[in-house]
């Protein structure tokens, strides 16, 4: 994978899938860096979880959407390496497993920005992976 990757949490995934109004923003943010997108198997489980679980699509229309983000990115599998990484940065910067677990996997993969709204917005981590709030 060459250029500046950038990796997408779960949360703006589902926004860009429901009918809130934070959807075109997601769209905009997705369109804008379509072709340096990467996501985690971990992603792809959330997606489906949130969209089903929350009513916003139905379990088909959410596998449909599952297999078109498969087909379309990069798909990076969570190995032993990264979850051991993710508790190395879940102690030193306090964050949950599961978002640790993200910002390890897009390090891993040398990506240059974690789009995500659960993490503190332009926070630099490692000093080469920012996070970025595409709602704000």
């Amino acid at each position: 994978m060459k250029g500046r990757l950038v990796f997408v949490d779960s949360n703006i995934w589902i926004y860009l899938y429901s009918t809130d109004p934070k959807a075109l923003l997601a769209r905009k943010a997705i369109d804008k860096h379509f072709n340096t997108i990467i996501l985690s198997t971990q992603v792809i489980g959330e997606i489906f979880h949130s969209l089903s679980r929350k009513g916003i699509r139905s379990k088909d229309e959410a596998r449909t959407i599952i297999n078109d983000l498969v087909e379309t990115f990069t798909v990076i599998d969570v190995t032993t390496s990264i979850a051991s990484r993710a508790m190395d940065i879940s102690i030193r910067y306090g964050f949950t497993y599961w978002d640790s677990l993200i910002v390890a996997t897009a390090l891993e993969h040398n990506c240059s920005n974690l789009f995500s709204e659960d993490l503190q917005n332009m926070q630099l981590l490692e000093k080469r992976l920012t996070i970025v709030n595409p709602f704000l």
